[in-house]
């Protein structure tokens, strides 16, 4: 039985974002624990996505434990401007149970608030990076590469997961990592092992930077090897 062609696109993009994670510096040193921002567009066609996230979070705090203590911070908007952040949480099973309260609701895209919010929060304490799941934008695109300049100079990569092809938000996203330090990567609805990997890795990268990335790439699959490689070539 023939098998299915490997989409060639996808890789390269999972290899960019692998590459440019193992080569981001991490703010304030790593090794003992890390602050990770977990921002999600909550509106109603990110539901499905919504209730995968929620498994996921246990599998990113395990790996993480293995290098130090991981410190998340949910964020989400839904409705008409509603955007949350929870307190900052650092065990898996009150993450889990903080998103499993949220239920989505329609409404139009707040990126340049959840910005805002991380800029804000590094203010008060390092953040050592952002993580933020969506599957469009529908705001002034000049405006969020303004904030993620700012997270830039404050030394917060965002790491842009887009979910689907719109076009438009895999621009926006990919500019948004630029300016930040960050990266971005696109899945879809079949690639949710992909998601788990590529999320559990930047909350090894918040813990313990590159070194950590390196020795968790040791036991971890395909995708993180990769990204063992691209760590090892940085150093």
């Amino acid at each position: 039985m023939a098998r299915d062609p490997v989409p060639t696109s996808r890789t390269r993009a999972v290899d960019a974002f692998l590459e440019t994670v193992a080569t981001t510096p991490m703010r304030g040193g790593g090794g003992g624990g890390g602050r990770l921002i977990f921002a999600m567009d909550a509106t109603a066609s990110r539901e499905p996505t919504w209730d995968r996230a929620c498994g996921i979070q246990g599998q990113m705090f395990e790996e993480a434990a293995a290098v130090g203590d991981l410190w998340l911070q949910l964020c989400y908007y839904r409705g008409y401007r509603e955007c949350r952040a929870s307190r900052w949480y650092n065990r898996a099973d009150d993450v889990v149970r903080a998103m499993s309260a949220v239920r989505c609701a329609g409404g139009l895209t707040q990126i340049r608030r959840v910005l805002d919010h991380a800029l804000k929060e590094t203010g008060r304490e390092s953040v050592n990076a952002l993580v933020f799941v969506g599957d469009c934008v529908e705001e002034n695109v000049d405006e969020l590469c303004d904030c993620a300049a700012r997270l830039g100079i404050k030394g917060v990569p965002a790491f842009m997961f887009h979910e689907g092809h719109d076009p438009i938000a895999a621009r926006c996203f990919g500019e948004i990592a630029r300016l930040s330090g960050g990266a971005s990567c696109r899945f879809d609805s079949g690639s949710a092992r992909e998601l788990r990997e590529l999320l559990s890795a930047v909350a090894v990268y918040a813990v313990g930077g590159r070194p950590a990335l390196a020795r968790y790439g040791d036991g971890a699959g395909d995708l993180v090897r990769q990204l063992t490689h691209q760590v090892g070539r940085a150093d």
